[in-house]
């Protein structure tokens, strides 16, 4: 996207003294067609192989060091033998005076999709070789799958070729070519070399090589992608992270040092504080554990720190039991990683300040363990909202939506731009999309199109849900509270969508159901190995660079064709009430 290239010059300036170059890149426009612009930027010079100046992998250990690159096929071939290189593999096979290619034709038929090949000794600098089969060359934005083709296929590619080096020629060193979008080649690189492996033997562990951009000048798009993917990988390491080792406390002591060496503002609020402001519905979600809950607000500033900011709410239930409405075992399994929400928004802000994005950030991250134990919620308790209504919670295994309301309830106090919440809310999910993209509920037309959009080009995909008076209707009122947390009605998701919305102190919301997406058995994503996934985190950076962008007339909920409804005067004193307390 052009913002980041503009913003992350100030990384990458030691090349920008050098003569100017035109780099063809992609523009988001608000219908969500993507179009190929020009625009000018400063980087360095294009260079041949020869003169490149890149480091010598010979003057080293030339066995440890490997390239990848890539090869068009014609799937419409009969003899399956049509072949192309890529722009920098056809400049490689040149330098080689054809070699490449020869041993290509020789290796037998055509390479499928992903399909790599390795060809050792061919040059001394790159000992080994991967060409990674491309398939056809002219793909593009889809707008069936709602995907742009062209970059997943360049991060399955990169993906491909770096793994084969890494496992299976142990190499240490990697240079990768940009198949044309360097941004998508170190996305797809950089997460497929990671891998969780923190509690292993030091001897047991694998090698993590490390990334060169090859034959290519923007790198500009190369260190976007990089910062991209290690936000991925830091999703995942958390999320991945076993829970008595991952604890509330523990959880908040590790965000705390992370973010603070980016240059983030942290608070930590502990339980005698979440008692005063009456945060009893997080307290009561983690009555059961030995640790108490506590709230963790980090802040970004990325301009006038006067300039209302951006809220992000993530779930962290660092471990769920279900309760007394315990859970069995095949079902506690991953529950581990039930803070994958709190993950994603912990290693989307670090991403922001390492991009310099200039847009105020304010994250809010509830964490609490769902355990047994003397004090747990008990199916039937009456507990009391921050915003004053009541909840009768029939279901203790029910904790997301609980551990998160008053959260909601509280982000009037900023004034914020947006609330963004997110996390694993309904198991439901998995029935509903699967591991194919993550369920979005929003109040505001214009801002679905922004992360439909931004989901394009990150491959990681979204797909909008209905939040209608259907559900909203549905939200069960007893004779004894003012709602009831029992949601065993089909439409699981949505209704969990329609309770959350209840305790919004109205504004622009946009809430992410993240449950089918969080884990993977390793074959759904090349770039991605068995374990946690860490999605959808690129998606949220992409939004949020893009958001930064919008003026605020084009996201106007009052703009003609719009049909938010804006809080009534009944939750504007409840709203209004929360920010006295909270500041007192």
């Amino acid at each position: 996207m052009n913002f980041l290239y503009v913003h992350l010059k100030k990384i990458v300036g030691h090349f920008a003294k050098r003569s100017p170059i035109t780099l063809n890149i992609h523009n988001t426009l608000s219908d969500g067609v993507m179009k190929e612009t020009k625009r000018n930027f400063a980087s360095v010079k294009t260079t041949t192989f020869k003169e490149s100046g890149l480091p010598c992998p010979c003057a080293g250990e030339p066995a440890n060091t490997g390239l990848v690159l890539g090869v068009y096929t014609d799937p419409h071939d009969p003899n399956e033998r049509l072949m192309q290189l890529t722009p920098a593999a056809d400049k490689y096979n040149r330098y080689l005076d054809g070699r490449l290619m020869e041993q290509l034709l020789l290796s037998g038929f055509a390479p499928y999709q992903n399909e790599v090949r390795v060809f050792y000794g061919l040059d001394p600098r790159f000992p080994k070789v991967a060409m990674v089969g491309l398939g056809e060359e002219c793909l593009s934005y889809n707008e069936k799958e709602q995907i742009d083709e062209n970059k997943e296929r360049i991060r399955q590619a990169a993906a491909s070729g770096c793994v084969v080096l890494q496992n299976v020629n142990r190499v240490e060193n990697i240079f990768v070519e940009s198949f044309g979008h360097a941004e998508s080649s170190a996305e797809g690189a950089a997460m497929s070399l990671w891998q969780y492996q923190e509690h292993k033997k030091i001897d047991k562990r694998i090698i993590i090589p490390k990334l060169f951009l090859f034959e290519d000048c923007d790198f500009t798009g190369w260190h976007i992608g990089l910062h991209k993917a290690a936000a991925q990988n830091l999703a995942r390491q958390l999320s991945d992270a076993p829970p008595n080792l991952l604890t509330p406390r523990s959880f908040a002591e590790h965000t705390v040092k992370l973010l603070n060496a980016s240059g983030i503002n942290i608070e930590v609020k502990i339980k005698k504080w979440l008692k005063i402001v009456g945060m009893d519905s997080l307290l009561a979600v983690g009555r059961g554990s030995c640790e108490d809950p506590v709230l963790v607000e980090a802040t970004y500033y990325g301009c006038d720190p006067g300039v209302c900011p951006v809220v992000l709410i993530g779930k962290a239930v660092t471990f769920d039991s279900g309760g007394l409405c315990l859970k069995t075992p095949d079902e506690m399994e991953y529950m581990r990683n039930d803070m994958a929400g709190a993950a994603c928004v912990i290693a989307a802000l670090r991403a922001a300040s390492a991009l310099q994005l200039p847009i105020n950030i304010r994250a809010l991250i509830p964490m609490c363990e769902n355990m047994i134990g003397p004090k747990a919620m008990k199916p039937g308790d009456t507990i009391k909202s921050l915003k004053g209504q009541t909840v009768n919670s029939w279901d203790t295994n029910l904790d997301s939506r609980l551990s998160v309301i008053d959260v909601l309830s509280y982000a009037a106090t900023y004034n914020p731009k947006l609330v963004l919440d997110i996390g694993s809310f309904n198991r439901n999910m998995i029935e509903s999309l699967g591991f194919a993209a993550t369920g979005v509920w929003t109040n505001n037309d214009k801002l679905w199109e922004q992360v439909r959009v931004a989901s394009i080009h990150t491959g990681d995909r979204v797909w909008r849900f209905p939040l209608w008076k259907h559900f909203s209707k549905r939200i069960v009122v007893t004779g004894t509270s003012d709602t009831k947390d029992v949601l065993t009605e089909l439409g699981g998701p949505s209704l969990a969508a329609a309770f959350l919305n209840r305790f919004l102190c109205g504004g622009d919301w946009i809430h992410m159901d993240i449950y089918g997406v969080t884990k993977t058995n390793g074959t759904t994503f090349p770039y991605l190995r068995k374990g946690m996934t860490g999605r959808p985190t690129r998606t949220l950076i992409e939004f949020l660079a893009q958001f930064a962008c919008l003026s605020p007339e084009k996201l106007d909920t009052k703009a003609k064709g719009s049909k938010v409804k804006q809080p009534t005067q009944k939750q504007q004193t409840a709203c209004k009430m929360i920010k006295t307390e909270t500041c007192k």
